[in-house]
């Protein structure tokens, strides 16, 4: 066992916007054992998942694929990528993996392992459970899972923990490229597999899966490293202005939870409650107190599924006339009345968001002064169909313009203007499934596979 593991994290979603090359480069030459990163999320919500795409460009994804790729070959250390392609659908782990066998091809690089696996779920694996009358539990508030739940879901990932990682890496892979994942699956698994305490390597990961999130002054996509060692966690920031404190540190750590001082994995549980930070060095910050904690035997899988909604239009207005913004309510809940009169009958869903407005009230509330001089209104209709999510869309929209106020006499557009068109946003999705599912093996939805790539020289 190594006395320490350094594992460097270039970007909190790798691809969703290019790393930073400077600090990756000044990382890279300190030698760490690992590279790992994130390349996924549910916040970008379900429409990616349901329709089977990327949200990242491809570019940005292959250029931080390439910068990874290539440091831990000429170095010889493992790389390790989790929910390929911003969602770890099947497909995209696909691309990932065929984008490394490219990169090895471009650049003659010698032969190495890849590792991979899938995160999808089979339909009838789920339909089965409920069969042998298995409870699949709902996530933040949701009911327990039914037939009608999965019937209507388009595509169902699992998120998978630290193990098929760890099999990837016991199995020799030099390159990990994962489906679906836990954010801190990817940092904790190499750290465990080197024997690092539990509680060590979940916190490594807590702190490292959005990169330079952890580190002030803010700045998105530069590089950080954790050193992990069986007593503590020190995370340092690369770039030469970025300082990882006490106060970056910990307020990333305790972000993102109902209760700041626990994160829950899969039969376990991180507890924070006593975290000690200390400023190791002008940017470093080392962690110690924290703890795993095993909840019990029971062993789960998160499970996202993503059902369709429909065709989404949007448009965009603008107000500008100082009695128009002041009544702004009114002229939305006018533009939603008449909406609901032309469409009688048929089935939709109509948004208004307005952006430039003090506060956030409801249309029927009472109106206080909007200090704003110009409003954007932003107008999504959805519908089973394109042409009647358009319809829906435009006519929403002009509604804006045509509202009717008491103190307007007659005067024509002072109210509103508009992009007098609107725009297709695709098939929008919505989450049908928040749950986890018991399993008797963590790896049961999690195939593990290895293939040799790269030029035989």
């Amino acid at each position: 066992m190594k006395k320490e593991l350094r594992i460097l994290c270039p970007n909190g979603h790798l691809g969703f916007a290019p790393t930073k090359e400077e600090s990756f480069h000044i990382g890279a030459k300190t030698k760490p054992d690992y590279y790992c990163s994130d390349s996924g999320s549910d916040d970008i919500g379900a429409s990616a998942l349901g329709s089977d795409r990327s949200v990242s460009m491809y570019k940005w994804q292959k250029h931080d694929l390439e910068l990874m790729l290539l440091a831990a070959r000429k170095q010889g250390v493992p790389m390790i990528i989790g929910s390929a392609g911003d969602t770890g659908a099947n497909s995209r782990v696909d691309m990932y993996v065929q984008i490394i066998k490219d990169l090895a091809k471009e650049h003659h690089l010698p032969p190495f392992k890849i590792g991979y696996f899938y995160s999808e779920v089979d339909k009838k694996y789920l339909t089965d459970k409920l069969q042998n009358e298995v409870v699949i539990e709902g996530l933040d508030g949701r009911s327990k899972l039914t037939r009608e739940d999965i019937e209507k879901t388009d595509r169902i990932v699992g998120v998978a923990g630290i193990h098929p990682f760890i099999k990837a890496l016991d199995m020799g892979a030099d390159v990990v490229i994962g489906g679906r994942s836990s954010d801190v699956a990817i940092f904790a698994a190499p750290a465990i597999l080197e024997g690092f305490p539990e509680e060590q390597a979940y916190y490594a990961g807590k702190v490292l899966e959005c990169a330079s999130f952890c580190a002030e002054p803010y700045g998105a996509k530069e590089t950080v490293i954790a050193t992990v060692s069986a007593d503590d966690v020190k995370v340092t920031a690369m770039h030469p202005d970025q300082r990882c404190t006490i106060a970056s540190v910990a307020g990333h750590a305790m972000y993102e939870r109902s209760n700041p001082y626990y994160e829950y994995f899969a039969g376990g549980m991180l507890d924070m409650t006593n975290c000690h930070y200390e400023q190791f060095d002008s940017k470093t910050t080392r962690i110690t107190g924290q703890k795993y904690v095993p909840i019990d035997g029971n062993i789960k899988v998160k499970l996202e599924g993503a059902s369709k909604v429909g065709e989404k239009y949007i448009g965009i207005a603008g107000v500008r006339d100082p009695y128009t913004i002041q009544n702004i309510d009114i002229v939305l809940e006018f533009a939603r009345k008449q909406t609901a009169k032309e469409f009688d009958g048929e089935k939709y869903h109509l948004n208004f968001r307005t952006f430039g407005k003090d506060g956030v009230m409801g249309p029927l509330e009472p109106v206080k002064e909007i200090k704003s001089h110009e409003l954007g209104i932003v107008v999504e209709g959805v519908a089973d169909s394109k042409e009647l999510a358009e319809a829906l869309t435009l006519f929403a929209t002009r509604q804006i313009f045509y509202a009717r106020l008491p103190e307007v006499k007659g005067t024509a557009g002072t109210a509103a203007y508009l992009i007098d068109d609107v725009i297709y946003a695709g098939s929008t999705y919505s989450w049908s499934i928040n749950h986890v599912v018991p399993v008797k093996d963590p790896l049961e939805l999690f195939n593990v596979r290895i293939e040799e790539v790269g030029r035989i020289v």
